[in-house]
């Protein structure tokens, strides 16, 4: 057995360019980790198809491969396009409509009935992650009309942003706890909560599985200022959280994006919780067999600053060149943590030393501490961790040069594992003569065993 060249978990959205079983098998050699499921885009049959897919073919390459939910929540999204892509250009007129309406070149249907009241003449109207922007010249019952300031091409089900409008929208949407049960039916228990304002959006979710006898892992996603602004409650809740800049990048102004995705990076780090950086990370390469030197370094600083995981969205779900794409992430990831050493990143270790709530700190972050100094004095080959759940993701936050072997039982915990850097997850508990079966380990090798309240270099 090998383990992958990156410690950086691979987060990919499973679309029409990906779906087709022979492509899932190469995105999972390529390296991906964790598949996404866009609930926004498709039907339940398809996903229902997707997910088998995904299972099959991870069985078959013997490889551990989560697979998350990402609920569509309250966000506005414009309807169906007739003839896509639409090419909206500067100066042009459009209306937005809430009636039920077949698109055209100058109409575009909107599935938020409160549109209207919601915005304002002379207020801006955002669509596509931001990429093209209205303005409001005239509001009439049913209709916006609209005069295009930034130009671009439009697909079907987009996003549409209102930052000056006050939305009192549930971040947990009806349409979202039917996923959920969807989800639970079919064995999926990690769900990405979209529109986070606060720590009652994640605890709904936990309630309601917690209702039907399942526990769940929930990825909050921070796509609002509401949610910046909560952050500290949000992670005492979430399992893990993801950076999504798209929706991010227009709810606050895009020139403060660089500096929230370096503070939550690093929040999530000491408390210990997996973080995803997400949206346009390799966005060229929809369409392009390489990516721009922007985009390279993009990911590679993502890496620096902490993040556990890098996502792919349309790269991988609609793109040209899937398994291509997650091929230069991997590579991107290998080459950036090989040097690590030799750049300036947050120091975890010196962090807690100095902080004076360490002292009570509780036993799993001492630990975790002391496993990551052993890595920095002795020659360890292998962290390994038994029958813990909380022990990997602790240790993984210090980013060690060596891999974590999680041990545990439950399937569901260990595919949870896929979201924390440098961890790989095993079923057997019989852990030195599993490693030595798998090839990995030889006469001498010293590892790191430790459970919540143990530790014994072997």
């Amino acid at each position: 057995m090998k383990l992958p060249a990156h410690k950086t978990k691979i987060v990919c959205t499973i679309g029409p360019a990906s779906r087709i079983p022979a492509v899932l098998k190469d995105l999972i050699q390529s390296g991906m980790n964790v598949a996404r499921l866009n609930f926004s885009h498709a039907n339940l049959a398809e996903h229902t198809e997707n997910i088998n897919r995904i299972r099959s073919a991870a069985k078959s390459l013997k490889q551990p491969v989560a697979i998350m939910i990402d609920l569509p929540g309250p966000k506005i999204r414009i309807g169906k396009i007739q003839n896509q892509p639409l090419t909206l250009k500067k100066g042009d007129f459009v209306t937005l409509t809430t009636r039920n309406v077949p698109s055209s070149q100058t109409l575009i249907p909107v599935n938020y009935k409160r549109l209207p009241e919601s915005v304002s003449t002379g207020g801006s109207i955002y669509l596509n992650d931001g990429f093209i922007q209205l303005k409001v010249r005239k509001i009439l019952k049913e209709d916006v009309y609209c005069e295009v300031i930034i130009g671009g091409q439009l697909l079907s089900n987009k996003g549409l942003n209102l930052p000056d409008a006050n939305l009192s929208i549930d971040a947990v949407t009806k349409k979202d706890l039917g996923f959920i049960e969807f989800g639970l039916k079919n064995g999926i228990n990690i769900f990405a909560s979209s529109f986070v304002s606060s720590a009652k959006d994640i605890m709904r979710i936990k309630d309601f599985a917690k209702k039907k006898g399942k526990k769940v892992y929930v990825v909050a996603k921070i796509e609002r200022t509401e949610a910046v602004r909560n952050i500290d409650g949000i992670m005492k809740a979430a399992d893990a959280i993801m950076i999504a800049r798209g929706d991010l990048g227009v709810q606050v102004p895009i020139e403060q994006v660089p500096m929230i995705q370096k503070n939550l990076i690093r929040k999530a780090n000491i408390n210990g919780l997996p973080v995803i950086t997400a949206t346009q990370m390799l966005e060229s390469m929809t369409q392009n067999l390489r990516p721009t030197r922007a985009e390279v370094t993009d990911v590679s600083n993502a890496i620096i600053d902490g993040s556990d995981a890098v996502m792919l969205s349309e790269e991988t779900a609609i793109g040209k060149y899937p398994a291509q794409t997650v091929r230069m992430m991997a590579a991107i990831a290998a080459n950036t943590e090989s040097r690590f050493s030799e750049v300036l990143k947050f120091d975890m270790e010196h962090h807690f030393e100095n902080c004076p709530e360490f002292k009570n700190a509780p036993i799993e972050d001492i630990i975790s501490m002391s496993v990551f100094e052993a890595t920095q004095v002795a020659d360890i080959r292998f962290i390994v961790t038994a029958m813990t759940e909380d022990m990997p993701r602790k240790i993984s936050r210090f980013k060690p040069h060596c891999w974590i072997l999680a041990f545990h039982p439950d399937e569901k915990i260990r595919e949870f594992f896929n979201f924390s850097a440098g961890v790989y997850p095993y079923p057997r508990e019989k852990i030195v003569k599993t490693l030595k079966k798998s090839g990995l380990i030889k006469k001498n090798d010293k590892l790191v065993l430790t459970s919540s309240d143990s530790l014994q270099i072997l």
